[in-house]
């Protein structure tokens, strides 16, 4: 068999490996997926109103427009630190060591993990947009070629986070460091332009909220998903998935050749 079909079928058998995982043992994807779930809500029944009129709207129906879009790349985020710690564990609990003495392809441990996280976070990113749905948010101007850039901008932006995540659980010395250390993937998003623009925050704190990858991200979705103006935001968001693509791709793969575990 050639290289090119054993790194596919070895990857195959890593993300049914981690597929099962997720199967098996869901109280930590769905612990992560409630956090983005009950800032949607509360956000919405709670504050709704009063943070319409912060965003120029009229009511709360408005607010569920502009907070559906930044909640699912959130949900990404959150959903991403379940593989760094996925990936610690596999790293401290000797299965990694065990591989390494079989016949695969070195690589597909990793292919595995991300393209199961990948998996795992488009149907988290499903079930948060059916609640937002549930709840009232639309997107009827939206044409076919705008949903599908906008999947495809949430799968780009879904491998980029998840290969900072694996670099994350790699370098992490147990599931807990491995989930202190990704927090940054839920952190960001509150500081982004999620929940208010961020011309409406404090001089001195815009910087902050502007130059991350969240802000363009969620930017270019909504502008996608509502026809709001995207400007600039869509090319800042394609460089951010290719340069956190880039760096998590080759921070991973040389820790994870190197490590001697």
């Amino acid at each position: 068999m050639s290289n090119l079909g054993l790194a596919v079928r070895d990857s195959s058998t890593m993300l049914r490996r981690n597929l099962l995982h997720a199967r098996r043992y869901p109280s930590l994807t769905l612990n992560l997926l409630l956090t983005p779930v009950m800032l949607l809500l509360l956000f919405v029944y709670v504050f709704g109103d009063a943070m319409s009129a912060g965003t120029g709207g009229g009511d709360r129906s408005d607010y569920v427009a502009y907070i559906v879009p930044g909640l699912l790349l959130m949900t990404i985020g959150s959903t991403t630190i379940g593989t760094a710690v996925s990936v610690s564990n596999d790293m401290t609990e000797g299965i990694i060591a065990r591989f390494r003495t079989m016949a695969i392809h070195r690589g597909s441990v990793l292919i595995g993990h991300v393209i199961g996280s990948v998996v795992q976070s488009i149907m988290s990113v499903v079930l948060v947009g059916a609640v937002g749905l549930a709840i009232g948010f639309r997107s009827a101007d939206a044409t076919a070629l705008e949903w599908l850039a906008a999947f495809g901008l949430v799968v780009f932006f879904t491998v980029a986070l998840t290969w900072i995540a694996v670099g994350m659980g790699l370098v992490s010395p147990n599931a807990e460091a491995a989930s202190n250390n990704a927090m940054p993937l839920i952190f960001l998003p509150l500081i982004s332009s999620t929940f208010v623009p961020v011309d409406s925050m404090p001089g001195w704190f815009q910087p902050v909220a502007e130059y991350q990858p969240f802000t363009p991200a969620v930017e270019t979705l909504r502008g996608l998903l509502l026809g709001t103006e995207i400007g600039h935001n869509g090319w800042l968001a394609l460089v951010w998935c290719l340069a956190l693509t880039a760096l998590g791709y080759f921070w991973s793969t040389s820790k994870f050749n190197s490590d001697p575990k």
